[in-house]
């Protein structure tokens, strides 16, 4: 049964588009098959198991969000730079999706009016940044796979816990310091994803680009995990009170993956209603957790949106 979206593209009128039946030869779908592997290691990095066991200290949920912040910046001054090319203008939403003003609010928060001076871009992140500037400047078609690797999973992950973390931290109701969480334009972010999907798969592509998107994602893991190994580094070199929640990980669950947080997570994101429910109660068992998990749950699900949609 076809289903119709209604959702505005930028400062354009809102407009209706039909839901199609989701092909193997779909680019969606060749990404979802394509990266799986990679991001199964990307959920075993050690960083990411301390972060679900809630086992992280609070500078480096601090420094994540830098990293976020130099890795939406370069993306969004490549989406502008391209926003009319033919492979990347259908999915351009800046009022929708970019994410660098947000963040920018939300580092202004934790460290102050003059964030700028106290922060950097680390090593790793500039690798990353340096890699969409060069696919922004001399192969514009590749910033699909990475625009569609974060802001589709900022929408799957980051709306879950956005609440919880609020909770967590005692931030005001207003929502200062999770401002990243928000998209303000985007009502139902299941139709929106939707929406995505369809308009990339309708990008006239021949079989071999989009074999390099699906490249070119893996690249975006591979970034990613980099970051998170730099992370875990620089947690080994700062001597401050370990934020310890004992969230579990598969193996202290006596054999019941169902418990895992991230499973529920997983799970939810993929439209599973029950396991949405059991994913609150596994993060509200253990309040200092929540913090950790729904900053860093964002850029995970970044990793792991193209076969969780």
């Amino acid at each position: 049964m076809e289903k119709s979206v209604s959702v505005s593209n930028g400062a354009r009128p809102a407009y209706e588009e039909k839901e199609d039946t989701l092909r193997p030869e779909d680019l969606s779908e060749m990404l979802a098959a394509g990266t799986k592997e990679v991001h199964e290691k990307a959920e075993n990095t050690q960083f990411v198991k301390d972060f679900l066991r809630g086992r992280i200290r609070k500078e480096l949920f601090k420094l994540g969000a830098v990293a976020l912040y130099h890795t939406y910046t370069a993306m969004e001054e490549e989406i502008e730079r391209n926003k009319d090319h033919p492979h990347f203008a259908p999915l351009y939403f800046p009022a929708e999706l970019h994410r660098h003003e947000a963040l920018a609010r939300d580092l202004e928060y934790f460290y102050g009016c003059d964030w700028q001076s106290q922060v950097s871009c680390s090593q790793a992140t500039q690798r990353y940044v340096d890699r969409i500037h060069q696919v922004g400047q001399e192969d514009p078609v590749l910033l699909v796979a990475h625009a569609y690797t974060r802001y589709m999973g900022d929408l799957s992950g980051g709306q879950v816990l956005k609440k919880v973390a609020q909770r967590a931290m005692k931030l005001p109701p207003t929502g200062e310091g999770l401002e990243f969480y928000q998209f303000d334009a985007i009502h139902s972010a299941k139709a929106f994803k939707q929406l995505y999907r369809s308009r990339m798969n309708e990008l006239e592509l021949d079989t071999e680009t989009k074999k390099r998107l699906v490249d070119e994602a893996v690249k975006a893991f591979q970034f990613n995990m980099e970051v998170f190994d730099e992370l875990e580094e620089i947690g080994k070199t700062i001597q401050e009170e370990v934020l310890d929640a004992g969230m579990p990980v598969h193996g202290a669950m006596d054999g019941d993956i169902n418990k895992c947080p991230y499973y529920a997570a997983k799970m939810a994101a993929s439209g599973g209603t029950a396991y949405a429910c059991q994913l609150a109660m596994a993060v509200l068992r253990h309040p200092t957790g929540q913090v950790l998990f729904a900053t860093w749950f964002a850029a995970l699900a970044g990793l792991a949106a193209w076969y969780l949609m």
